[in-house]
């Protein structure tokens, strides 16, 4: 049932992912980077301690008696994993929505799934699994070759993404000017291996989880692993990513002299709050799943390819349910509906997985 129960908290924080950016749409008159740093402030600066301080009350000793160099690795993290969601506006701006995206998605689930395991094969730690364990055990086996078949996945949507674009050509002539392919890969390779920097800080970060589960192993005996252990570790990785976020806006703010969207007459302010208080706080539930989704999996290797996967895997049905693909031919919209297919098994290979273990 562990494993049942890790794939459906990882499929909720999936959902919330690919979600999150609806309530954005709603916002009236501000700035991209007016509403993005605002809702920032709750999806990385308010909510997670609030969680944190209602799952681990004493989460604050524990960063206190963390070793500052594990605080600044996952910090450190963090603040590259901004970077890498800083540049994922510029893939899908060069590359298109649905290539950028799914290129991106695709190197971050490849790399943040598979390089801590490069990283502990040559230093070995107790619970964590090396490369050759994708290679020598039943369950590793099952993991890569569910990987494969998400990369797999990946790239019929890509495709799908390459063949609307070209059969749709409904951007105006200076906006495809922005596509530029070569630029355009170097960007989302980047974009990619950066955003898989987030799993990096959460085994960065483990030790701050590894005693909060502790804590609660020893109040609550015979009772599994703790559901929310990663939610302190958050705290750490969120900081970064907010860092990197927060001058970045800062910046546009002052160039764009748009810090004056705040004040407008004309604008709904109650409503725009309330709005980007959603969107940050549905961001940050994908995570607060993750987490939970981890403890009952106990692989991060897995849990990060679940992760990505459905929240490549949302994205695309939300694409499909909005009627995004309405006019394509056939051959692209069975594309699309094939990678969308073969994702979901790759999901269920990776969930399988889990059962092979001794």
């Amino acid at each position: 049932m562990n494993a049942v129960f890790g794939v459906i908290f990882h499929f909720i924080g999936g959902f919330a992912s690919g979600s999150f950016y609806v309530p954005y749409k709603k916002v009236k008159n501000w700035s991209w980077e007016s509403m993005w740093i605002l809702g920032g402030l709750f999806s990385w600066i308010i909510v997670p301690p609030i969680a944190a301080m209602l799952t681990i009350p004493n989460f604050v000793d524990i960063i206190k008696e963390t070793d500052n160099s594990i605080l600044g690795y996952t910090f450190l993290f963090g603040l590259l994993w901004g970077v890498g969601g800083l540049t994922y506006g510029l893939g899908v701006r060069y590359l298109g929505v649905s290539l950028g995206s799914s290129i991106i998605l695709g190197l971050s689930m490849v790399f943040g799934s598979l390089m801590p395991s490069i990283y502990y094969f040559f230093n070995k730690a107790s619970g964590k699994h090396g490369i050759d364990y994708f290679f020598t055990t039943n369950s590793g086996i099952c993991i890569l070759i569910g990987l494969l078949v998400c990369i797999l996945g990946v790239y019929l949507c890509g495709k799908a993404g390459v063949s609307k674009e070209r059969h749709l050509s409904t951007l105006a002539v200076e906006n495809k000017a922005d596509y530029n392919f070569g630029l355009g890969i170097v960007v989302a390779i980047i974009s990619g291996i950066l955003s898989a920097c987030f799993n990096f800080g959460i085994e960065a970060g483990k030790p701050m989880a590894d005693v909060a589960n502790a804590l609660w192993k020893a109040a609550n005996p015979d009772q599994g692993e703790f559901l929310y252990q990663n939610n302190v570790t958050y705290i750490v990785i969120l900081w970064g990513g907010f860092a990197t976020n927060f001058l970045w806006c800062l910046y546009l703010l002052i160039k764009n002299k748009t810090y004056g969207d705040y004040v407008k007459s004309e604008t709904p302010k109650g409503k725009n709050l309330l709005l980007c208080a959603m969107a940050g706080t549905t961001w940050y539930l994908q995570f607060f799943f993750y987490g939970m989704g981890e403890s009952r999996l106990g692989n991060g290797a897995s849990s990060w390819i679940l992760h990505m996967a459905f929240i490549i895997l949302i994205s695309n049905a939300w694409g499909v349910v909005l009627k995004e693909w309405k006019g394509v031919d056939r051959s692209t919209y069975r594309s699309i509906i094939g990678g969308i297919v073969t994702i979901i098994i790759s999901i269920c290979i990776v969930g399988f997985a889990k059962t092979l273990e001794n």
